[in-house]
């Protein structure tokens, strides 16, 4: 299933949490060989990682970690306004209605259609949340997965050539999209909602889209 959980509340469900920053430390160390940390137990994290992020795990029937990605408000500090600015010309991206996706990871045996289950929680954050694009930062083997999906995005500039390219993109998730991404995930409109509403209440889902 979905969980929506923010980094205040990963201590509530540890083996979740633990198992999400080694697939981390999995993927962006050991398999893309990116610069990052890695702690004594095994955890690949960040600076924002202590900002209270919202993420997005897909919990294996076990507890562990399938997959996942991390929300922040551009409203705040964010890694293209910290570290990649210059891919887009030296200006930041700032909206109360524009969302940073990073730290999208699948661990090793993810089911073929995670990447497509955790696109669809997109459309919940959009939806709910009052959230009109999210910015990210990727790399050249992701423009593939991200054309499969039917989710590219509008690339804002790039930096780097071939394998090495580095680019900062806009995603906006409409209503069409979303019927087409539940297909893929080959989950229904109902199984989406209720995995949003057992993270949040529905009474809270319900402030959420009174304030949208």
């Amino acid at each position: 299933m979905l969980r929506y959980v923010y980094g205040d509340q990963l201590q509530n469900f540890p083996r979740l949490a633990a198992s999400m920053f080694r697939d981390r430390a999995d993927q962006f160390k050991t398999r893309l060989g990116w610069d990052v940390s890695v702690d004594a137990d095994g955890f690949e994290k960040d600076e924002y990682d202590t900002l209270n992020p919202l993420y997005v795990i897909w919990e294996n029937a076990d507890g562990t970690h399938g997959g996942s990605m991390r929300f922040l408000p551009t409203t705040g500090r964010t890694m293209i306004n910290d570290h990649f600015a210059h891919v887009i010309g030296g200006g930041e991206i700032r909206s109360p209605f524009i969302w940073e996706c990073t730290r999208f990871c699948l661990s090793r045996d993810a089911d073929s259609r995670m990447a497509a289950l955790l696109v669809v929680a997109c459309g919940e954050i959009m939806q709910h949340f009052n959230v009109e694009h999210f910015a990210g930062v990727f790399d050249a083997r992701m423009v593939r997965i991200y054309r499969l999906l039917g989710a590219s995005p509008d690339v804002l500039g790039s930096v780097g050539e071939g394998r090495e390219q580095i680019s900062v993109g806009l995603w906006h998730y409409a209503a069409a999209d979303s019927k087409k991404i539940l297909h893929r995930a080959g989950v229904s409109m109902a199984l989406s909602q209720l995995w949003f509403d057992r993270s949040f209440g529905t009474q809270k889902t319900a402030q959420l889209a009174q304030v949208g």
